[in-house]
């Protein structure tokens, strides 16, 4: 007869953080995202969950594993898919996931056109996820009720299966905006039971803006001067008043816009440049956005 197993008397849990390389994504998490405080504390709160469920395994403690598939609702550019990303790291690194991947869709990969299409699709989508995470952005989408030939209701049956009876192989993450996905969940109690976590992604805050634009700006290698700061301060609010703003991906855009401004108004003006003129962002590459005018036009980005 063979002995029993010896079980440890003590575990040491932050040793095990560490070793497992948990709080190093915790900590990039911190430094990849401007503010989002009550988000980073709820990753934080669930990686505990899963170290301390890991520990109770260990030292012979009934344990169930935790359901873990999520919603993350929220504006756009708030750091969703990022989050989901470090998510699906971590699962991996404490032994919840076999491969620790993301894999990112809409409805469009996962609904068909016709009858007998989306079973297929919905299915090789779940395939590929297998093992990881898969990440359903605009998940409300799923769901058209109004549309009888629509055959998203089917996606979403294939997906309660795959959430039930593998979800020790497989986390869904559904996000989107919070009033939609709250319909949506009133319209599909299936999903709303399968789902522990629900994570709130705030909008930045004008400071936050421009703390991840200066990120952007020198990750890039290029700087605001004095007076491009100044206009950039005023920029923010103009641009979060208008149609389509999207946070962090505003910022981007705009930032993506005014590089052009100012190779455009280098290439035009001088021939000889040097390492500063080719960093620098000048106020007048911030002004010439369309938001100074208030002339957006309908559908388009105003950087």
């Amino acid at each position: 007869m063979a002995d029993d197993v010896q079980l440890p008397d003590l575990i040491d849990l932050k040793a095990d953080i560490e070793q497992t390389g948990v709080a190093e994504v915790l900590d990039r998490l911190d430094r990849e995202l401007v503010g989002l405080a009550p988000v980073k504390q709820r990753i934080r709160e669930t990686a505990a969950l899963l170290v301390v469920e890991r520990a109770r395994q260990t030292l012979g403690l009934n344990t169930e594993p935790p359901t873990l598939h999520m919603s993350f609702t929220g504006n756009p550019g708030t750091g969703k898919t990022t989050v989901a990303m470090r998510m699906a790291d971590i699962l991996h690194r404490l032994g919840y996931s076999r491969r620790g991947h993301l894999v990112s869709v809409t409805r469009d990969d996962l609904v068909g056109q016709y009858i007998g299409h989306t079973a297929p699709k919905t299915k090789e989508i779940v395939k590929k996820a297998m093992g990881g995470v898969l990440f359903i952005d605009e998940a409300y989408y799923l769901y058209r009720p109004d549309n009888e030939r629509d055959y998203g209701q089917e996606a979403i049956e294939i997906l309660l299966q795959v959430m039930e009876n593998q979800r020790d192989d497989l986390v869904v993450i559904l996000a989107g905006y919070a009033d939609r996905m709250a319909r949506f969940f009133e319209s599909n109690p299936g999903f709303r039971s399968r789902i522990t976590h629900h994570i709130d992604f705030p909008d930045y805050s004008d400071d936050e803006l421009m703390i991840i634009a200066d990120k952007m700006l020198e990750q890039q290698n290029f700087r605001f001067d004095d007076a491009a700061r100044a206009a950039f301060a005023d920029y923010i609010p103009l641009r979060r008043a208008q149609e389509h703003f999207a946070n962090a991906r505003s910022i981007r855009n705009a930032i993506d816009r005014m590089r052009l401004r100012l190779a455009h108004r280098i290439f035009s003006g001088q021939a000889l440049v040097s390492r500063d003129d080719l960093m620098t962002i000048r106020e007048a590459d911030v002004r010439a956005s369309r938001v100074y005018s208030g002339g957006l036009l309908a559908g388009l980005d105003p950087s």
